[in-house]
């Protein structure tokens, strides 16, 4: 979405695997993540970081503090993997479509 402008990463609090649904979810719109693993973000202890983006509402109580003074930015979304299995698939799409939207904002802001 910002070409080259950021350089981004991705973990989470309590990883647990990289879910069939939002691989699919995200190469409906082009984004391959099949080869990506789910870390977490013990893994980028140490780094600095600009922003960092909490999506949901847990991730934001126990998101570590990450040095460099990044702003954090927080955004609840509904956790996909949460929802009954015959609608995971949805499920994933809105919220794709969700932080979608905010980062396309969060973008245009930076501009």
């Amino acid at each position: 979405m910002a070409g080259n402008r950021f350089e981004v990463f991705s973990a989470g609090t309590r990883p647990v695997g990289l879910n069939p649904n939002a691989v699919t979810a995200l190469s409906e719109i082009g984004i391959n993540i099949s080869g990506n693993r789910s870390k977490s973000v013990d893994e980028f202890a140490g780094q600095e970081f600009d922003y960092v983006f909490t999506v949901c509402d847990n991730a934001r109580e126990s998101c570590p503090i990450f040095p460099g003074g990044g702003k954090r930015i927080h955004h609840s979304f509904l956790d996909p993997a949460a929802v009954a299995p015959d609608q995971q698939l949805a499920a994933f799409r809105k919220v794709r479509d969700e932080i979608g939207t905010r980062l396309r904002v969060f973008i245009r802001d930076q501009e």
